[in-house]
C-alpha cells in the first residue's frame, strides 16, 4: 500500500523530474510532505505561486522534461493561472498540481457558490488554458489520471495539464498492483505519411522552379526535437532561413544561412528577405499577427506558401488569418527527416538551381539594415539599450542561457542580441507577462546549474517578482540579472505617443515611478552593480558575468522608449518600417518578379507610406 501523495511525487521523480516548485498550504501539505520520503527529487520553495509556475516553465524549456508547480487550494491555485496560460500559448509541457479541500466539503451543485474554506473550481478556471484539467475524486484513479496528464502534456502539440487533488484523496492509501493505467494511442497515428510524402514531392517540384525560396522556423521545431535537422535542411538547400522570436536559438546569428529577423519589430534585414521570397516553407510556427503584421495579405505576397504543423486546427484555411497554399499535418522532425531523405535520393538536389545570388542579397539586407547603429555607442549620459544588448551578446559564452522579459526590453533584445548555436534564448512570447524572466531564469538555472544563466528584465517587470530574491538567496541561485532600467513602461509610452497624442498616463512619470532597486537588492544581501554611463558598460558586464553567485545589475537607460525598426499601424506591410527609407532606396530593395504558373499574385505596383 502507498499513500496517494507519495505515489504522485514518486511517479514524477521516476520520469526524471528532479526539481518541483512549491508554495506550501494546508491543502497541498501531504504532497509536499511526500518529498521527505524520496531522494531523487526535491522541492524548491518559492515566495509566490506565479513565480513557481514561471520557474517550472523555465525548467521545462531547458531540461526538455515537464516542469512541475504545486500550489494549495483557492488563491494558491488561482495564482498559477497566468503560468498555465504561459505554457498553453507557448506549447510548454508542465504539470500543475493543486490541493483541494476534502471531498465532503465540496459544493454539491454549481448554484452554490462555496461550501468549504478556500474551495475554488480551479478546474473550471484552468480548462481554457490547459490541455487537460481534472478534479480527482477517487484515490484509485490516480495512476490513470497522472499517466494521462503527463502523456498529454508532452504529445501532439505540448502544453500544460492540471490535476486538482482533494486532501482526503492525497491521504488515501492505494494498492499499486490494483491501479489502472492509461493506454495512449500510438504517437504519430494521426499523420498520413504517404500523403506527407506526396506533399514533399510537390514542394520539391516547386523548389525546382523557385528563384527566391526561404524557410521560416518557429518554436515548434525545438518541441519536435528538430533543431539540428532544420539547420541541416537549410544548409542542404543553401537558402535563407528566418527564425521567429521563439526560434532565435535555433536559426542563430552565426548560422551560415541566417537571413535576419522578421515581424512587426523585424530586426536585421527589415523583413526584405521574407517579403521578397517566392516560395515560403514555414515549419513549427503558427504565423501570428506579430509575424505578418495587420496587413496579413501582404505577408510574403509573391510566394507560394507551405506550412508544416502538428496542430490540425492551425492547418484549416478557414481558421488561418492568412490561408497557406499547402498545409502539411506532420511532426516537424518526421517531416524534415523525410524531406532530407527525398533530397538525397537519386541526387534530387542536383537538379535545383543555384540560389547563391539570392542568399547573397539576403545577407546584404541583413548587414545593411542592422538595428544596432554605430552612433548608439556614442552615448555619454546614459546607456543605450541596443548597444548594451549587442555588447552583452559578445560577452556571453556559447553554452549560456539568456532569459528575457516582455515589453520593450524583449524588443531591444531581439533586435540587438546576436545568438550563437549552443546558447538558449528564452522568453514567453504567447502570453508575455511582465516579471516572467526573473523567475523563469531561476527555473532554467535549476534545470542545469552548470550553465551560465543571464536574466534581462525591465524595471516594470522586476517589480513583479522581486520577492524571489529570497529564493535566490535560499538556494544559491547563480543567475545574473540585468535591469534595463528606463524608469518608465517604455513600450507603453511609445504606444501612447502613437495612439494617444503622447498622453503618458500610468506608465511614468505619471502613475509610475520605480524604487531604487539597488537598495532593495542589498537588503536581501545579494551583490549589486550599477552601470550609470556607457563608458563603464563593458567592464561592468564582465564583472557581473564573472561573479560566482547571484548578482543584480541596475543599468541606467533613463527614459529610453524608442524601439526601431517597427511598423506603424495595422494596415502597413511589414517591410515598410519606420525609420522610413527614401522611396528610391525602398523600391530598389523590392523584387517584382513572378514565377510562371503560380496562382499567387506577384508584387503589385508598390503603394506604401514611405517617404517620397
Amino acid at each position: 500500500m502507498i499513500k496517494v501523495a507519495d505515489y504522485v511525487i514518486r511517479y514524477l521523480a521516476d520520469v526524471g523530474i528532479d526539481k518541483m516548485f512549491v508554495v506550501y498550504g494546508a491543502a497541498n501539505g501531504d504532497l509536499i510532505d511526500a518529498f521527505t520520503r524520496i531522494s531523487h527529487t526535491q522541492y524548491v520553495a518559492v515566495m509566490h505561486e506565479q513565480a513557481g509556475g514561471f520557474a517550472a516553465e523555465g525548467y521545462a524549456k531547458v531540461s526538455g522534461k515537464p516542469g512541475v508547480a504545486i500550489a494549495t487550494s483557492g488563491p494558491g491555485g488561482m495564482n498559477l493561472l497566468t503560468s498555465m496560460g504561459n505554457c498553453f500559448y507557448d506549447s510548454i509541457p508542465c504539470v500543475f498540481l493543486t490541493g483541494q479541500i476534502n471531498t465532503r466539503f465540496l459544493r454539491p451543485d454549481q448554484s452554490v457558490r462555496q461550501v468549504g474554506f478556500q474551495e475554488t473550481d480551479i478546474v473550471g478556471m484552468a480548462t481554457p488554458v490547459t490541455k487537460y484539467a481534472k478534479l480527482v475524486l477517487k484515490p484509485e484513479d490516480i495512476r490513470y489520471e497522472l499517466e494521462k496528464a503527463l502523456w498529454l502534456s508532452q504529445n501532439g502539440r505540448p502544453g500544460p495539464v492540471l490535476l486538482d487533488l482533494p486532501m482526503d484523496v492525497q491521504k488515501a492509501q492505494v494498492d499499486e498492483a490494483m491501479l489502472m493505467g492509461f493506454d495512449p494511442k500510438p504517437a504519430g497515428e494521426s499523420f498520413d505519411i504517404e500523403y506527407v510524402d506526396t506533399q514533399i514531392r510537390e514542394l520539391l517540384e516547386d523548389l525546382g522552379r523557385s528563384k527566391r525560396p526561404c524557410i521560416l522556423v518557429g518554436g515548434g521545431v525545438r518541441l519536435a526535437g528538430a533543431h539540428d535537422a532544420v539547420r541541416e535542411l537549410g544548409a542542404t538547400l543553401k537558402i535563407p532561413c528566418f527564425p521567429t522570436w521563439n526560434a532565435l536559438d535555433i536559426i542563430t546569428s552565426d548560422y551560415e544561412f541566417y537571413g535576419g529577423r522578421v515581424g512587426t519589430y523585424g530586426g536585421a534585414g527589415r523583413n526584405f528577405g521574407i517579403q521578397n521570397c517566392d516560395l515560403l516553407l514555414a515549419v513549427g510556427s503558427r504565423i501570428s499577427g506579430r509575424i505578418t503584421g495587420g496587413n496579413v495579405q501582404s505577408f510574403a505576397r509573391g510566394a507560394k506558401k507551405y506550412v508544416v504543423d502538428v496542430d490540425r486546427a492551425l492547418l484549416q484555411p478557414k481558421l488561418q488569418q492568412l490561408p497557406f497554399d499547402v498545409n502539411i499535418l506532420c511532426d516537424g522532425l518526421i517531416f524534415i527527416q523525410r524531406m532530407l531523405a527525398h533530397l538525397n535520393q537519386n541526387g534530387t538536389k542536383q537538379y535545383f538551381p543555384s540560389w547563391e545570388r539570392w542568399m547573397a542579397q539576403v545577407r546584404k539586407w541583413k548587414e545593411q539594415y542592422d538595428p544596432v547603429r554605430p552612433e548608439f555607442f556614442d552615448n555619454r549620459d546614459r546607456v543605450h539599450p541596443y548597444a548594451f544588448m549587442r555588447v552583452l551578446s559578445q560577452k556571453m559564452g556559447r553554452t549560456d542561457i539568456l532569459v528575457g522579459d516582455c515589453g520593450g526590453n524583449i524588443v531591444v533584445s531581439n533586435h540587438s542580441f546576436e545568438t550563437q548555436y549552443g546558447q538558449r534564448n528564452l522568453t514567453n512570447n504567447g502570453n508575455s507577462p511582465m516579471g516572467f524572466s526573473f523567475a523563469g531564469a531561476m527555473g532554467a538555472w535549476f534545470a542545469d546549474p552548470t550553465r551560465q544563466v543571464v536574466c534581462t528584465i525591465g524595471d516594470g517587470g522586476f517589480n513583479m517578482n522581486l520577492q524571489e530574491l529570497q529564493t535566490f538567496l535560499n538556494y544559491g541561485v547563480k543567475v545574473k540579472t540585468f535591469i534595463l532600467n528606463n524608469h518608465i513602461y517604455g513600450i507603453t509610452k511609445a504606444f501612447q505617443e502613437t495612439n494617444f497624442q503622447g498622453r503618458a498616463e500610468a506608465c511614468g512619470p505619471n502613475g509610475y515611478k520605480p524604487p531604487d532597486f539597488v537598495k532593495i537588492v542589498e537588503a536581501y544581501g545579494i551583490k549589486t552593480v550599477r552601470i550609470e554611463e556607457q563608458a563603464d558598460m563593458e567592464q561592468s558586464i564582465e564583472e557581473v558575468l564573472n561573479f560566482d553567485g547571484p548578482v543584480v545589475c541596475d543599468v541606467n537607460m533613463h527614459e529610453f522608449h524608442t524601439y526601431e525598426p517597427r511598423i506603424f499601424g495595422w494596415k502597413t506591410p511589414i517591410e515598410d518600417m519606420y525609420p522610413y527609407l527614401s522611396r528610391e532606396e525602398f523600391l530598389s530593395n523590392m523584387i517584382i518578379e513572378p514565377v510562371e504558373g503560380w496562382q499567387n499574385p506577384a508584387f503589385p505596383d508598390v503603394v506604401h507610406s514611405v517617404v517620397k
